[in-house]
């Protein structure tokens, strides 16, 4: 076969297999459907079995002899220079360690090809990461790729016709010098130190989550695996904020439309500042409220300050908005969250009640700061503004979401990054989300989390498209955000940093 190494074909290919893939109209493969369980199956044969293990056979017995290997910042191979460069790079005999590449949790998507009803193949698509380990820094993480596959059936035999590797980011487009970051043996003795029993780290790079990174024990004896499900406690604000926002862009919600026209609380029913509230000023924090009812001496909910004239902190307010779009929309707020954002996204392990749990041994018990286990809060309702259940995948991958503005009009979205009051100086809140004023026309995203055993963040550079996830199981986890800021944001982590120390 002729190999042709022009650039320009290759992107022809890429295009043209992807827009083939539109165009087939095909309905992509639930998870437990046969189909998609073969292929993850080869998936598993061709990676975890013949490149993780570095055994060439399982290469030889699933590629095609008619394959063919395009790669962004690679010759195009056939079969026999494939086979070829595998033994002489990945497997080769001077090598004293071994690569691994990992599938990032829910990317994947798999698409059947039929003629005329009978099925003769099927597309897979996916962001795999790879670790690339050197003596001393066992599973170092060197890069991410995203990557399209062509299965063929061949006499009845699924064979890997054509495999597409593009869109390649290496650990040197994030982040800064190397640090402990680049040695996780090195990170779990930071954690030990620091008494932070369990943290996750998502890296988001080109508006795409590049990495996912889980340490520690979900409790004592259990080591923490890459999809833990955390509480993450505040930052249940913005999913419910990107329920109102969806919405709002679909023409269906208001967000200056008065509230009391739904729902109108008995505490406050008499107050004319009821009248005030809208879906703008709920997300924006200015509603009057205190964070919570129970913190007035009488119990109930009142305003300290009338709507929309400065900027106070609230939960109620979120819980609020929750009643007034239960009542318009006859559905309960994970009943809208599931249509308009869960399952378009394949949040399949994010919950707002504790009995949706996919698997409950994967939760990561909360801590207090002397080691001793608080009692998860089992919610039987969805609470707007509180105990969210998630893992960073999932809440990654609904960050992209938000970062490249899905589902959201040009104006809402312009609305959700204004500034709509000022909490301190450089520093605003949205939205649903936080904003810093980094200076030069730049800005970041953020919300925090804090509750029994909870410390989260999450920060967005929608300019250059990062992010980052942090999450942990403990009151006073926070005490690691520092370290991690600076060195996967470099100088806006620092500037971020700055405006919040101020």
């Amino acid at each position: 076969m002729k190999i042709n190494k022009s650039f320009f074909q290759l992107k022809t290919i890429l295009v043209g297999i992807l827009l083939f893939q539109f165009h087939i109209g095909f309905s992509q493969e639930e998870k437990n459907s046969k189909l998609y369980k073969t292929i993850m199956s080869r998936d598993s044969l061709l990676f975890k079995v013949g490149f993780n293990t570095c055994d060439v056979s399982q290469f030889e017995n699933l590629l095609s002899n008619n394959f063919e290997f395009y790669h962004d910042k690679d010759s195009i191979q056939d079969k026999a220079l494939f086979l070829k460069n595998i033994r002489k790079g990945l497997c080769s005999s001077t090598k004293t360690y071994q690569a691994r590449r990992d599938l990032v949790e829910g990317s994947t998507e798999i698409y059947p090809l039929a003629k005329n009803g009978v099925l003769y193949g099927a597309l897979q698509i996916g962001i795999h990461q790879f670790f690339e380990p050197s003596p001393g820094q066992k599973d170092k993480f060197g890069s991410t790729a995203r990557f399209t596959h062509l299965w063929i059936l061949e006499n009845g035999v699924w064979k890997l016709r054509r495999s597409l590797s593009y869109d390649h980011q290496d650990v040197n487009t994030v982040g800064t010098k190397s640090s402990i970051f680049d040695n996780d043996p090195e990170i779990e003795k930071w954690l030990k130190q620091n008494n932070v029993p369990t943290l996750g780290i998502g890296i988001i790079n080109n508006g795409k989550l590049q990495q996912i990174k889980v340490f520690g024990e979900l409790k004592k004896g259990f080591t923490a695996p890459y999809n833990t499900i955390w509480n993450v406690a505040s930052l249940t604000k913005p999913v419910t904020a990107m329920v109102a926002l969806k919405l709002a862009s679909l023409g269906k919600w208001d967000l200056d439309e008065p509230l009391y026209k739904y729902w109108t609380d008995p505490d406050i029913a008499n107050d004319p500042n009821t009248k005030l509230l809208t879906t703008r000023i709920i997300l924006s924090h200015q509603t009057g409220f205190l964070n919570w009812r129970y913190m007035n001496e009488s119990g109930k909910l009142d305003f300290k300050f009338k709507p929309g004239t400065k900027y106070q902190y609230s939960g109620e307010g979120f819980e609020y908005l929750r009643k007034a779009l239960e009542k318009k929309f006859h559905k309960k707020l994970d009943q809208l969250a599931d249509e308009l954002i869960l399952k378009p996204l394949k949040m399949s392990d994010t919950k707002f009640i504790w009995n949706d749990i996919t698997d409950v041994s994967r939760y990561a018990t909360n801590y207090d700061n002397k080691g001793i286990a608080y009692e998860p809060t089992r919610n039987k309702t969805a609470n707007a503004a509180d105990d969210l259940l998630t893992t960073i995948g999932d809440y990654g991958t609904f960050l992209c979401s938000v970062m490249n503005s899905d589902g959201l009009s040009k104006k809402v979205f312009d609305d959700m990054t204004s500034h709509q009051v000022e909490t301190k100086k450089n520093k605003y809140f949205g939205l649903g989300f936080e904003i810093y004023d980094l200076g030069n026309n730049d800005y970041a995203l953020s919300h925090g989390g804090a509750d029994k055993g909870v410390q989260t963040i999450v920060l967005l550079l929608p300019k250059t498209k990062q992010g980052l996830i942090i999450f942990t199981n403990v009151d006073d986890g926070y005490k690691v955000y520092e370290k991690i800021v600076n060195h996967y944001l470099g100088e806006n982590g620092k500037k971020i940093i700055e405006i919040e120390t101020k």
